[in-house]
């Protein structure tokens, strides 16, 4: 891949990762308690976690996962890393809920289709992790 695409992926989804987790980082008790709760669907794990305590994590998560993606000297590789671990995160979520899908469990259905996009954060992991060319 070109350091130009290369470039393109991280630009990009950096931002967007940087803004969703600013967005997030005065999110109010009652929004982050909803989002926990939503979250427990895929990650079980985050329901042992106080909600005021989640949104902060998860506002910091999103916030550095979008620094490391635009911090030109850290590996696509680990970078791509960092992003595919977040996306299966939502994307385990998406394919838990049965909410998000259709029948067949895959196709989004209408409140689904927030989260099914969130398949082109794994395919942009899956590229940079992928990447052979040197830094």
């Amino acid at each position: 891949m070109s350091r130009l695409s290369n470039g393109i992926l991280r630009g990009v989804t950096g931002a967007y990762m940087l803004q969703a987790g600013y967005g997030k980082r005065n999110m109010s008790r009652e929004a982050a308690e909803g989002t926990q709760q939503f979250a427990a669907t895929g990650v079980p794990q985050v329901k042992n976690m106080r909600g005021e305590t989640f949104g902060k994590l998860l506002s910091t998560a999103e916030m550095g996962l979008g620094a490391v993606l635009l911090t030109p000297f850290i590996s696509n590789r680990l970078a791509g890393l960092g992003l595919a671990s977040f996306s299966a995160a939502v994307l385990s979520i998406y394919f838990r809920n049965d909410d998000m899908t259709q029948r067949d469990g895959i196709r989004p259905s209408e409140p689904g289709t927030g989260l099914s996009k969130d398949i082109f954060l794994a395919a942009i992991a899956g590229a940079l992790i992928s990447d052979r060319s040197k830094k």
